[in-house]
């Protein structure tokens, strides 16, 4: 009984299984390697995917993000392949860096990062693309795969198969190496015809192209600052044992949930005491404390927190919102898509607002607006009057640019970035994701808050991202402060939240792909409960019970 298959509104018969290889003649004659895999009624398929029964089928480039994931898995494939070919006894760990790019660290100690072995890496890497190798799928049993990965010296990438409820494993064979990169993967090593290698010590750097960049590799954009956060996060996690998913999970298991919940609260209580020190150090100078950062990095709590820290030290700070500055809604500014664009800076009175933090820096009383967002305007608010020695804390993710507050010299701010910088990963070669986290963050407070669907949170996912790379990340380097405010908890007590959201979403959403991808990743954790999670917690801010609620 045959088939019919759709592409681009052509519909085509077959008697007999058919690869997305082979439907890619189909198309118009170009350069077919472009196309990365494609949807299959919805569903992420790889290229190598043999469809059987009735379908629509849309081929996908590096514009889309489930390509561009997959070209990215492909790539560390690559890497790691011609590492081991270069150097067999080496091992390497990848984890996401500066400027939307993958670090590579040498994990032995006998060896350095050097322009000799850049050389060597980089000239096996292209080799291995030149060749055109195929990249063969191929399921072996849990216990089969323990057992390659034991002789390969993968103990990481065994440990995490008493987490997998799967009872098989996909591997990829290509040439003579054997990897499994949790993701599907491109046909063949000719796919990968864009990437720069770069030596950056104490190791290097890969950029690869990104889908919201049309495709291309971004400029590289050094971030000491950021960096070095990145830098701390990973060397705490190695050094607590938290760095991976089955680390992680062995620690809730063998140190229970309230010692586990009090040791990663302990490190933001630390954190807190450090900033409030620096802030108290040079109090004289400070009127301004900006603190801004991407969505769902926890800046509500983290403003209410740092108040409560600076009580304690006699500093008797106010906290505004930035979001009360909004223009009235038929005001703010378009977007390239038409709609109101909430993410500029366009969108808020910058006189207003600077006139108010000049009034109350000058001890003249002020009445401070708020913003009712059920009739679009801002309403009146307190009245207030400080003394010259009380400093405004402002939040909001326009709080570290010098534009909202020129009026106000430099030297009177202290400007904190907040975000999650987690530096985990499912195994060496598997890191995840600090977007995902964030998303996962926002789609479990969206539902909890607003009653929002997670479709809803993933519709608008992409505005968000693109309002941090314009607004946020150019201005989070030369910040005092970066607060790294992942917990290596949160993803066992999200999960329980996260998963019936992304369960529900039908297989026709064209957010689908998205709901199977944060699934496949938070299905690796155990379950945690959160009765245990302090009230004053930033996890408090997206699970609901938190104790700055109505403050």
């Amino acid at each position: 009984m045959g088939f019919t298959v759709k592409i681009n509104d052509k519909e085509m018969k077959y008697e007999k299984r058919v690869s997305l290889l082979t439907l890619l003649n189909e198309l118009p004659e170009e350069d077919k390697k472009k196309y990365i895999c494609a949807k299959v009624n919805n569903r992420v398929r790889e290229l190598n995917y043999e469809v059987y029964y009735d379908c629509e089928v849309e081929f996908l480039t590096l514009n889309n993000h489930s390509a561009m994931k997959i070209y990215e898995a492909s790539l560390r494939y690559v890497v790691a392949m011609a590492f081991r070919n270069c150097y067999p006894d080496l091992r390497i760990k990848f984890a996401y860096n500066v400027s939307r790019s993958i670090s590579v660290h040498l994990l032995s100690t006998a060896y350095k990062a050097d322009m000799a072995m850049y050389i060597k890496i980089k000239h096996e890497i292209d080799r291995i693309i030149a060749a055109d190798y195929p990249l063969e799928r191929e399921i072996v049993s849990t216990e089969e795969a323990a057992k390659i990965y034991e002789s390969s010296g993968f103990y990481d990438k065994k440990a995490i198969l008493n987490y997998r409820p799967e009872k098989t494993v996909h591997f990829y064979k290509c040439d003579d190496y054997r990897n499994y990169m949790y993701s599907h993967l491109v046909p063949s090593t000719g796919y990968i015809t864009s990437y720069r290698f770069k030596l950056y010590s104490p190791g290097f750097l890969i950029q690869y192209p990104r889908s919201e960049c049309v495709g291309d590799i971004p400029p590289f954009v050094d971030a000491p600052t950021y960096g070095r956060t990145l830098k701390e996060s990973h060397d705490w996690a190695k050094i607590v044992g938290v760095d991976t998913v089955a680390r992680i999970n062995e620690e809730i298991e063998t140190a229970g949930t309230v010692e586990f919940i009090n040791i990663c609260e302990d490190r933001h209580n630390r954190m807190l005491v450090e900033l409030g020190q620096l802030i108290e150090d040079d109090i004289d100078r400070i009127r301004l404390i900006c603190v801004a950062g991407p969505s769902s990095s926890g800046k509500t709590t983290f403003a209410n927190r740092l108040r409560i820290e600076l009580l304690s030290r006699g500093i008797r700070p106010i906290r505004i919102s930035i979001d009360d500055y909004y223009k009235p809604s038929k005001e703010i500014p378009l977007g390239e898509d038409g709609e109101r664009d909430l993410e500029s800076i366009d969108a808020l009175d910058v006189d207003f607002f600077q006139q108010n933090m000049l009034d109350l820096i000058n001890g003249v009383e002020t009445e401070l607006p708020k913003f009712d967002f059920k009739v679009g305007h801002r309403v009146p608010g307190r009245k207030i009057k400080i003394d010259k020695d009380v400093p405004i804390i402002i939040e909001g993710i326009h709080a570290l640019n010098d534009e909202l507050s020129s009026a106000i010299p430099k030297s009177a701010k202290f400007k904190i970035f907040i975000s999650p910088q987690a530096q985990i990963n499912l195994d060496d070669h598997n890191p995840i994701s600090l977007t995902d986290l964030r998303l996962i963050r926002r789609m479990v407070r969206d539902k909890k808050f607003r009653n929002a669907p997670a479709e809803e949170t993933l519709s608008m996912w992409s505005k968000v991202r693109a309002g941090e790379f314009k607004w946020i990340y150019p201005y989070q380097e030369g910040c005092d402060y970066v607060f790294n405010s992942f917990m290596p908890y949160e993803l066992p007590v999200l999960k329980k939240y996260a998963m019936p959201l992304l369960s529900s979403i039908e297989k026709e959403s064209p957010y689908f792909p998205d709901a199977e991808r944060l699934l496949r990743l938070l299905k690796f954790f155990v379950d945690m409960p959160d009765n245990w999670v302090p009230n004053n917690s930033l996890m408090r801010e997206f699970i609901g019970g938190s104790c700055y609620a109505d403050v």
